[in-house]
């Protein structure tokens, strides 16, 4: 049960307002099955898209589109692209899904449909393929992109100058309190945007709304470290870490999350000082039978009442400003990060020579 804070008696006098964040992830089918196919998958799910345009015009909320090579090279997905921007005000941003964005590697078949981390990439076939999307988004676009995320959040601390390269100013990789042994560490990472040093730039961090069930969790994670220490028991430690994000963790996802939980977890971030909400979901989720968990049409129009329910919910509840991911550069009350805050993916810092 979520711990009750001051959420209680959480008025939307005791704040001003607040902004909202909506970013759809629009990429290729078949992620939901643990296949990654590097070359003809289809993107019959973006022209469901359209299905959120009355909702989005009605509450007056734009969106972030993070797009994929293959959305970026398809005419139909284009076209749904387009359709989208005459409805309601739309950012079209990056997404990478490295797998299937050129240049492949040269070990690699292109039948290959195992995930292959990127973390584990060379920075110069990484650097590559940040390349190839950008340009294909801007051949698009017909402007630079700004806004960018990493494919199933897996940002780690080396690709951050890499991505400042490109010229994206915004970036939504980051899930507070989740941990992976073999990816990124974002369990230290704060709810709210942050600016994020990198080499002489000044990037943006746009994080997932992510809140622990109780709020001293983060803080018993770090004395369970600390006693573990690099030991035996250390793995034990990191395990219980990596599962945190299963039992221990909720996300303003309305995919995943029942009406009355979205309810909850944005009363409990206000009640402790956020003023920002970061809500997310994907493309295939609009499609019917576009991923496991969205079989068919009344699971798909039950996704769009529960957030047709939340905006509803969230304009009658307080004062909302919705947002572009772009937008937060012409935001105030961000907070500035240094290296020395540092623990984890979430931030960059400065490495020894020759390490990641």
């Amino acid at each position: 049960m979520l711990d009750a804070d001051d959420a209680s008696s959480l008025s939307p006098a005791s704040f001003g307002k607040v902004r909202l964040l909506f970013s759809i992830d629009v990429e290729e089918e078949g992620l939901f099955c643990g296949r990654y196919a590097r070359t003809g998958a289809t993107v019959n799910n973006v022209p469901h898209l359209t299905r959120l345009a009355p909702a989005l015009a009605r509450f007056s909320l734009p969106v972030t589109l993070l797009c994929t090579h293959r959305v970026f090279n398809d005419k139909t997905a284009l076209d749904a692209l387009d359709a989208m921007r005459k409805a309601v005000r739309v950012e079209i941003g990056a997404h990478l899904h490295h797998w299937d964005t050129p240049p492949f590697e040269e070990n690699i078949r292109r039948d290959d449909t195992r995930y292959i981390c990127p973390g584990g990439l060379s920075p110069h076939l990484f650097r590559q393929r940040l390349e190839s999307l950008f340009t294909a988004g801007k051949a698009y676009n017909g402007a630079p992109l700004t806004s960018f995320r990493m494919g199933r959040w897996h940002l780690h601390r080396w690709h951050w100058p890499y991505l400042a390269d490109t010229g994206a100013l915004v970036d939504s990789s980051v899930r507070p309190l989740h941990y992976a042994a073999r990816g990124p560490d974002f369990f230290a990472a704060p709810a709210e945007p942050y600016y994020v040093p990198v080499s002489g730039a000044l990037l943006i961090e746009s994080p997932m709304t992510c809140l622990p069930l109780y709020r001293a969790l983060p803080s018993h994670f770090r004395a369970l470290e600390q006693i573990a220490g690099k030991g035996p028991a250390a793995g034990a430690a990191q395990a219980l870490k990596s599962a945190a994000r299963a039992w221990g963790v909720l996300g303003l996802t309305p995919v995943y999350h029942p009406l009355w939980a979205m309810k909850r977890i944005t009363k409990l971030h206000l009640a402790r000082g956020g003023r920002f909400l970061s809500m997310t979901c994907h493309s295939s989720e609009l499609m019917p039978g576009g991923a496991p968990h969205m079989p068919d049409e009344a699971a798909v129009n039950a996704l769009i009442g529960r957030m047709e329910g939340y905006l509803s919910w969230l304009h009658g509840f307080c004062p909302v400003q919705g947002m572009t991911l772009d937008d937060l550069r012409r935001c105030d009350g961000i907070r500035h990060m240094d290296e020395t805050d540092a623990d984890g993916d979430w931030l960059w810092r400065p490495q020894p020579s020759g390490a990641d």
